[in-house]
């Protein structure tokens, strides 16, 4: 049966709304007019804005105005911090390191994220995140950037997984996820080989809605598994806020009208991280009528994944996972 363009983006505004109501994460009290969601089967309570990690990093903010912007989350009601091992060299985990001293650790659920496919690799990215984290534990610690199907045999025939669920049981990390955002299938076979994975991250935006579509062929499994789900590349990586397609109100309230448990947002100035913040504190999930015109505006943006470069690029078979 032929549908056209039109009728694709109505069945698929009802479905996303109809099943959001469905599958929302477990709601929690408010904090600071912050709204917190239940993190999947971990039963963190967290809040439905997540600071993003790689952004906190960047070379256009000193290290004073990175930690003075990082406590001020935490002080407006952000509670769920995000880093990578990678990151900026290891600048981000250090700078992070730095704002949670003062008693601001206690305050924080803290998750970074590392390219760990063998257990020696995963032990060092480990030690060094612990290290320049100033922490003796991860509340979740995930496998990042899952972009080939060798690394998901990797991870479940090096002995990695067995190094992680013993880690988590010398209470060094708590829960155990994974990442990525080039292809779904991959984090379809991560899920369906049978590991409990914990938590999930993966881009959700409008643009996803159309081409190779974590939001359409992962996140039912996810919600199904009961998965802690957070979402990132809410604005395509920038270019969906810097070419004026949607603002970056429209692209929180799109993610969270879907069953998701956070947005991670990367935020590179006092100005943004504000503005964020009132976005989710004046949150109300979108109705159909709302997804449908934003999905019929953006359609034109998603075609071919020319503004998700990030599903677009050619893995590297030589990358270092060291």
């Amino acid at each position: 049966m032929h549908i056209s363009r039109r009728e694709f983006i109505k069945l698929t505004a009802a479905s996303a709304a109809a099943w959001s109501v469905a599958g929302m994460p477990a709601m929690a009290a408010q904090r600071n007019g912050i709204p917190y969601r239940q993190l999947g089967k971990t039963g963190l309570e967290i809040s439905v804005l997540t600071v993003g990690g790689h952004a906190i990093g960047v070379d256009s903010l000193s290290e004073q105005e990175s930690i003075r912007m990082m406590r001020t989350a935490i002080d407006e009601g952000i509670n769920f911090f995000d880093n990578a091992w990678h990151y900026h060299g290891g600048r981000s985990e250090e700078r992070m390191g730095k704002a949670l001293q003062d008693g601001y650790r206690d305050k924080v659920i803290l998750m970074t994220k590392h390219h760990g496919r063998t257990p020696e690799h995963a032990r060092q990215h480990l030690e060094d995140s612990l290290r320049r984290l100033q922490t003796d534990v991860i509340d979740v610690w995930q496998f990042h950037e899952l972009d080939e199907p060798w690394e998901v045999d990797s991870i479940y025939q090096s002995g990695v997984l067995d190094f992680a669920l013993q880690a988590k049981e010398e209470g060094k990390i708590k829960h155990i996820g994974f990442t990525g955002h080039y292809r779904p299938a991959i984090h379809l076979d991560m899920i369906h080989r049978g590991f409990d994975w914990e938590t999930i991250q993966m881009p959700v935006n409008v643009l996803d809605q159309h081409y190779l579509s974590f939001s359409r062929n992962v996140l039912p499994t996810a919600v199904d598994r009961d998965m802690g789900v957070i979402a990132m590349k809410t604005l395509g990586g920038g270019r969906l806020y810097q070419e004026n397609i949607v603002t970056p109100e429209e692209a929180i309230r799109f993610a969270l009208s879907l069953p998701v448990t956070t947005v991670c947002s990367g935020m590179t100035s006092m100005q943004m991280l504000r503005e964020n913040i009132e976005t989710v504190r004046r949150f109300t999930p979108m109705n159909e009528d709302e997804i449908s015109a934003l999905l019929q505006r953006t359609i034109q943006y998603a075609l071919g994944g020319q503004y998700e470069w990030y599903k677009s690029y050619t893995p590297d078979p030589d990358h270092e996972f060291g």
